[in-house]
């Protein structure tokens, strides 16, 4: 009987959290138009730092079970520099989306911008995991391209139905970002951008 509580509790969470990714993928305008600022935005660091944790764990787990030595770097970079690293990538994203937001007239509002990309930080443990799995040239690539691609998707969503920006000033505004990196991937500066990525698979690129 002691047990029926936890248990309903974490049936409850599981189910709020899978309604929420399907609102992120199927009905972004609904979600994102839900997020204001209510000065609580130690959720979207803990958000943030949580997601960034389950990554360096996941990621840690797939290189063991590939068979690379456990080390205590290893270790230390699966708990500790992964998180922090995701703390970082939120306050930058989130500077991003306020330039974003000023050059397409939209609000300027950081906690909503923190807020906004906190709530779509499931795509960092994704992003790392997808990254991790690609074996040669031809799948860190595609992995590449689909989750940058992905991430503009859902930057559109935010810079629109967070922070009000004009709808077509965002889109003009991400179609450059997309131009740059469709330069990046041209360019051999994106051997550096697939070997932050998956070291292994990047070389068998220059090979």
């Amino acid at each position: 009987m002691k047990l029926k509580k936890p248990v309903r509790f974490v049936k409850t969470k599981k189910r709020n959290w899978l309604s929420k990714l399907s609102d992120i993928f199927f009905r972004p305008k609904y979600f994102f138009s839900k997020i204001v600022a209510d000065g609580k935005m130690e959720d979207a660091i803990l958000k943030a730092f949580l997601w960034g944790l389950i990554g360096g764990i996941v990621v840690l787990i797939l290189h063991l079970i590939r068979g690379d030595a456990f080390t205590m770097f290893a270790l230390f970079k699966a708990l500790v520099m992964f998180p922090v690293f995701a703390i970082v990538v939120l306050f930058v994203c989130a500077g991003l989306m306020m330039l974003v937001s000023e050059i397409t007239g939209g609000e300027r509002d950081w906690e909503i911008a923190v807020k906004g990309i906190a709530s779509i930080f499931f795509v960092y443990p994704l992003a790392l995991i997808l990254n991790t799995l690609a074996f040669d040239c031809k799948t860190i690539w595609m992995i590449s391209v689909l989750t940058d691609l992905y991430m503009l998707f859902l930057l559109y969503n935010i810079a629109v139905y967070c922070l009000h920006g004009k709808k077509v000033s965002v889109l003009f505004v991400l179609m450059v970002c997309a131009v740059m990196l469709a330069c990046l991937y041209m360019s051999d500066y994106r051997t550096v951008w697939f070997l932050a990525k998956n070291i292994p698979a990047t070389l068998t690129c220059l090979a």
